[in-house]
């Protein structure tokens, strides 16, 4: 999946010197976390989060009165605490590489620009939703996972099995387990209607299913 695919394209934009007050507002109205501050050629300046919103709230000046706080604050304007130096992707980024890119620079929104045009924008909230669609998280399925050698044709041979008892995979997912090199999980999704007989089957083929946590997962490593 691309990030093009999936981006945001209904961008709210403001000039840098929108106050702090009215970009507050719209970010309220909008239900967004985040405002891209363009320029008047519409290229990409800078970008503000709620976050840096609420911190100028936030202010030392405790001891002034809403009214006072709020006069002072609609002097300030975006430019004054937008983020810079900002982290950019172009639309051909896969969504996996945009979640490491954010998680790499501890930021929750990437901008992304085509030949240095703004066409959308993608945030962690987005990357988590399309992440949980494509893992199928819902309530007509069974998870369940295999734990595999990490070698050509496994996932052959435990599609088959399935394959065999006319079970369809709604979803596969592997990832590595920490301190033992070669060993994957293979975790699945399965209609719910035929989770106990997929499990069963792997389990008469060989394999030893988790359907649930352990704390020893020495049980149920495949065989060396």
């Amino acid at each position: 999946m691309y990030v093009g695919r999936v981006m945001r394209t209904d961008l709210v934009t403001v000039p840098p010197d929108t106050s702090l007050v009215k970009a507050k507002d719209i970010i309220t109205a909008k239900r967004i976390a985040h405002l891209l501050v363009v320029d008047k050629k519409d290229k990409l300046i800078g970008i503000v989060s709620d976050r840096d919103l609420k911190q100028s709230w936030a202010s030392p000046a405790t001891t002034l009165s809403a009214h006072e706080l709020n006069y002072l604050l609609k002097q300030l304007s975006v430019d004054m605490i937008m983020v810079k130096k900002i982290v950019t992707i172009p639309p051909d980024t896969t969504i996996e590489r945009a979640a490491h890119i954010m998680q790499e620079n501890r930021i929750s929104a990437l901008p992304v620009l085509q030949k240095e045009n703004l066409v959308g924008i993608i945030t962690t909230t987005d990357v988590m939703e399309i992440l949980l669609e494509a893992i199928g998280i819902d309530g007509d399925s069974k998870r369940f996972t295999v734990l595999v050698e990490d070698r050509i044709g496994i996932v052959a041979e435990v599609s088959r099995v399935l394959k065999e008892q006319e079970v369809n995979i709604r979803s596969l997912v592997t990832w590595p387990e920490k301190g033992r090199p070669g060993v994957y999980h293979l975790v699945m999704r399965v209609a719910a209607a035929h989770g106990e007989k997929a499990v069963s089957a792997l389990t008469m083929a060989g394999h030893k299913v988790l359907t649930e946590y352990v704390e020893d997962l020495s049980p149920y490593l495949p065989k060396p």
